[in-house]
């Protein structure tokens, strides 16, 4: 370790991925302070979001992209995500040409089904710690995990029922980091880690999972406010997989739509792709499903119908759809539903059940690490502020004003 250090010190070498990280924990510092950015400050491509045109492309775009987010690249991390972009990558997914064939490295290691196997077990660990505790608990180990175990693996040497397999697996577990990043409210970086996954599914020629990420992108736009760029990822999503989509598929690509549209305030236009959400999932056949979206169900339908209907200000039948929407088994999706219950008992004008419904969730969410947790209770924290100083506010106020969840909501509303 002292010649590692001595090395470092003398310019001969720098601190490699897992160093990296410790370092900069260590002194206190940022990668850039510590002179750690060379790669991610060379690589412009990684704050123009651009979209590989190549599997090798994607290859080594990801591959920055880890190794930048390991070591608080500072650019990378604040970036704002890009528009063109939403609709480029959209475009380009649409009429790309027939998959290539991921380029074999004769000088890296073997690759097998079992090497695929493992990283799927390890993302669908992640996936459960993300669900479990927010995007914010996990997402570092995972960025981790991807940049030091799989890159080699990108690298290997494989055959094409293997690449698929590979580029397919690589693809989910990078759109989970999309997510994590996407919950830590880190935008630019979340829709750099869609696009990487979306490219990656494209050579993989998995349709249904890159339509999944489009709707991903779908939920992100929405979230920022750009709301024709999210219809239109939900429509190319449901148009892209067409031939192979399945109910449960198509019935979250119409409601990502649907969201979109609420938001807009087309209330006919939402009621209508929510009728055919929920005609698709009625069709289903859990066997035709990929595992993946085994999750959207009734009761994820009901939450985001719930959110519909909050945003089109139709108090009542968001209160009876989020009433649907708690399943027990999904911690921060209870949050958000029992958030937008809360929402909508207050548009109501049922400022006492909507305090009541409000701690419950601060309760559910006790050991989320979700900055957008916190940005659905600065919205419900304005909404009370609007209703006046009432007696059940006061209580409510006084009972959760050291809740770390809420505390956080303060400040992010004065920012």
């Amino acid at each position: 370790m002292k010649r590692r250090i001595a090395s470092w010190e003398n310019g001969h070498s720098t601190p490699d991925d897992f160093y990296g990280p410790l370092l900069c924990e260590a002194y206190g510092l940022s990668a850039a302070e510590l002179g750690l950015n060379h790669e991610g400050e060379r690589d412009t491509g990684l704050l123009d979001a651009s979209y590989p045109a190549s599997p090798e492309g994607a290859i080594e775009t990801v591959g920055l992209l880890w190794r930048a987010d390991l070591n608080r690249y500072e650019p990378l991390l604040q970036a704002e995500p890009s528009e063109p972009a939403w609709n480029e990558a959209s475009l380009r997914w649409l009429v790309a040409p027939e998959p290539a064939v991921p380029r074999q490295h004769r000088d890296g290691m073997r690759v097998g089904f079992g090497d695929v196997a493992a990283i799927k077990t390890t993302a669908d660990m992640f996936a459960e710690l993300d669900d479990r505790f927010g995007g914010d608990h996990a997402r570092h180990a995972a960025v981790q995990y991807l940049s030091t175990e799989v890159t080699p693996l990108l690298h290997g040497q494989y055959t094409e029922q293997v690449g698929r397999a590979l580029f397919s697996t690589v693809a989910e577990a990078t759109l989970l980091a999309g997510w994590m990043s996407y919950d830590a409210c880190r935008h630019g970086l979340a829709q750099r880690y869609f696009l990487q996954a979306l490219r990656l599914a494209q050579d993989a020629n998995d349709r249904r999972l890159a339509g999944s990420i489009l709707s991903a992108m779908s939920h992100q736009a929405t979230f920022l406010g750009r709301y024709t760029q999210a219809a239109t990822l939900a429509r190319a999503a449901l148009m892209g997989i067409s031939p192979v989509a399945t109910p449960t598929l198509r019935a979250q690509f119409h409601v990502m739509e649907a969201r979109a549209l609420a938001r807009t305030g087309d209330v006919g236009a939402c009621e209508a792709a929510l009728s055919a959400a929920t005609r698709a999932l009625e069709s289903r056949n859990s066997d035709d499903e990929p595992e993946w979206i085994s999750y959207f169900d009734e009761t994820e339908l009901a939450a985001e119908a719930a959110h519909c209907f909050r945003d089109v200000n139709s108090a009542r039948q968001a209160v009876s759809h989020a009433e649907n929407a708690m399943s027990g088994n999904h911690v921060r999706s209870d949050f958000f539903a029992t958030m937008v219950l809360a929402d909508a008992h207050l548009r109501a004008g049922d400022v006492e059940e909507a305090c009541r419904v409000a701690l419950d969730a601060l309760d559910l969410g006790e050991q989320l690490k979700s900055a957008r947790c916190v940005s659905y209770l600065a919205e419900f924290r304005q909404g009370l502020a609007a209703v006046g100083n009432t007696t059940e506010a006061r209580a409510f106020t006084e009972q959760v004003g050291e809740h770390r969840l809420w505390v956080a909501s303060e400040a992010h509303v004065s920012v």
